[in-house]
């Protein structure tokens, strides 16, 4: 293997990511949209610049940097921030999901869609983009309740997602005739075994981690959590983000004698999303976008609304100031990896729907993880003005 085009990629992919980071700082925009957009110039829809051997790296890094922020995200679930926010986080991850799938599935039936795939396609509108929003959160410079309640909405609402969507394909499944009860006991079995697996390895760690000495020891214990819960989600056909998500509650709640494991993620985590957002773009066909036409605008409307009204509706029940409410459902427009999974499950389910389900996924997924971000940030910041 020729390593030479290899190192010389790596460097220039950092040196990108170094440049986003740059501009996003002077101009105010979404990192994550500038790398997926350097991605796309770069990949085979651009320039083909990158090597395949580099391509070939994706899921490697698409894994690892989302286990950090599932890691990240759990870790933001403190005692102190479940007893100020709980109530919050709880109602609106509930209302934006529920909102969106009545909404969504409403719409497109209204739009000439058959009632079945109108709601498959309204549950995979409940999915979001952990990676890109927790990376608006971290550009945005804000710690405030509006972003600890945001940072909790983000690590659960996939959880109520993947119930929604495994009751939705259920009960279409009863509709036209047959069911398959494999799927729901398949997708019990993902949700209550990552449960458990970050219970088995986030126990231990939130005993052990942290006790030989300080420093880089701590940065190895931090990697060595990251790839053992992965590894073992993939190992377990479990899922990696709930695992993580789990792990990372358990310790910063029960390990009292550090915080630093989730300081040392925070600074190695930044290399892994240059490299996994530059190649998403990379990967992402961005002729699916223009194929989907006039219903896929309609269905971007129909999720962006769903999501300002479910937000808004679940920070009114909870209890959110005022000035907190709108902007909810903006700041968790961005849609990535989870609903393209959604999609191939349905598509395997439906076959006769699979040809409308991922080209209409795969396409607005690409203009959501684009403009998504855009919109956390811009709501984040709307929210600033009148902290």
């Amino acid at each position: 293997m020729d390593l030479a085009p290899i190192l010389l990629t790596i460097g220039a992919l950092f040196i990108v990511g170094l440049a986003a980071d740059q501009i996003g700082q002077r101009t105010r925009l979404p990192r994550v949209t500038l790398l997926l957009a350097c991605g796309i110039v770069a990949g085979g829809a651009g320039l083909d610049l990158i090597p395949p051997q580099v391509e070939g790296w994706y899921d490697f890094l698409a894994i690892t940097a989302l286990t950090m922020v599932a890691f990240l995200l759990g870790g933001s679930l403190t005692k102190d921030n479940l007893t100020a926010h709980g109530k919050s986080i709880l109602l609106i991850s509930v209302a934006i999901v529920v909102c969106t799938v009545v909404l969504v599935s409403l719409g497109l039936w209204l739009l000439g869609f058959g009632l079945g795939l109108a709601l498959v396609v309204g549950a995979i509108a409940t999915a979001t983009a952990p990676a890109a929003t927790q990376d608006a959160i971290k550009q945005s410079g804000k710690d405030n309740a509006f972003t600890d309640t945001l940072k909790g909405i983000v690590a659960i609402d996939d959880v109520w997602g993947l119930i929604t969507f495994s009751a939705v394909v259920l009960l279409v499944q009863q509709m036209n005739g047959h069911t398959d009860t494999d799927l729901v006991s398949g997708i019990a079995r993902e949700l209550g075994g990552s449960v458990l697996l970050g219970c088995a390895i986030g126990f231990p760690a939130a005993f052990l981690t942290g006790r030989l000495t300080d420093g880089e020891p701590l940065q190895i214990e931090a990697l060595a959590l990251v790839f053992l819960t992965s590894g073992l989600s993939l190992w377990l056909e479990l899922s990696y983000l709930i695992s993580g998500m789990t792990v990372g509650l358990i310790i910063v709640n029960k390990a009292r004698h550090h915080t630093r494991a989730f300081h040392e993620i925070e600074h190695i985590q930044w290399p892994f999303m240059i490299l996994f957002f530059i190649l998403a773009g990379a990967s992402l066909e961005t002729e699916s976008l223009l194929a989907i036409g006039w219903i896929g605008a309609a269905y971007m409307v129909l999720r962006t609304v769903s999501r300002i009204i479910g937000g808004w509706l679940g920070a009114v029940l909870g209890g959110a100031p005022k000035a907190q409410r709108p902007w909810f459902g903006v700041a968790l427009l961005p849609q990535a990896g989870v609903a393209i999974g959604m999609a191939l499950v349905a598509g395997k389910q439906f076959p006769d729907w699979s040809e409308t389900i991922l080209a209409l996924t795969v396409g607005t997924t690409v203009a959501f993880e684009i403009l998504g971000p855009a919109g956390t940030l811009w709501a984040i910041r709307q929210v600033k003005d009148h902290d």
